[in-house]
């Protein structure tokens, strides 16, 4: 052992080893393992940038027709693969979110309105005793903020130590995985989406029934 790096922040990867390929090599010769003598890729450097293509054209050409055909390519072409894979990855998870939220919204929606229809008694006995439609308006809207808020509390809290789950157990697919304040204030935001969206048809009818409506439901 050489040494051990660390990482200058937290989105360093540290899951690296680097290591000398005859010693490995020797050892799966020992073990009878049949990746012995094989290769992944190789890195081949170049004095000049504008030789990348020729270079690369020039290995692929002498490797053509043998049992290891080989695929060429500088190294930003190569990172930029991984990042055109996880982008897809990414914009799957992106969809079933949006879909999630509109569910959301339409379960929350159909909370608030059964909750409005069940009290339209005690919103018209509001009004009567004095309250008006602003104060009934606040009662139906804040309820709607509360459930969606405490929502989102809930789903923050337990959203780190899911991070660090899923980064433990997929770490050599995404060895760097972290929750991002954007993120936190997206979800906010989403929550105060879902309040505003379940919350302001309901806020609507309970404002504006009338006394002897309401109490006649009540009768």
């Amino acid at each position: 052992m050489r040494g051990i790096y660390v990482g200058r922040d937290h989105t360093i990867d540290e899951t690296q080893f680097l290591f000398h390929w005859d010693y490995l090599n020797e050892a799966l010769k020992i073990m009878g393992h049949g990746w012995a003598d094989q290769t992944n890729f190789y890195i081949v450097g170049v004095k000049r940038p504008d030789y990348a293509a020729t270079v690369s054209d020039t290995i692929d050409r002498m490797f053509k027709n043998s049992y290891a055909k080989t695929i060429t390519e500088t190294e930003k072409a190569f990172q930029l693969g991984f990042v055109a894979m996880t982008s897809a990855i990414v914009s799957v998870i992106q969809v079933v979110s949006f879909v999630v939220i509109v569910i959301i919204m339409a379960v929350a929606a159909n909370t608030m309105a059964m909750t409005t229809r069940e009290r339209i008694g005690e919103y018209a006995t509001l009004k009567s005793l004095g309250f008006g439609p602003r104060h009934i308006a606040t009662l139906v809207f804040g309820e709607s903020a509360v459930i969606s808020l405490s929502g989102y509390a809930l789903g923050i809290a337990l959203t780190y130590p899911a991070a660090e789950i899923f980064r433990k157990e997929l770490g050599h697919f995404f060895p760097v995985f972290n929750v991002e304040t954007g993120t936190i204030v997206f979800a906010l935001l989403a929550a105060l989406a879902v309040a505003i969206t379940a919350g302001i048809v309901p806020t609507i009818r309970a404002a504006g029934i009338g006394i002897a409506d309401g109490l006649r439901r009540m009768g």
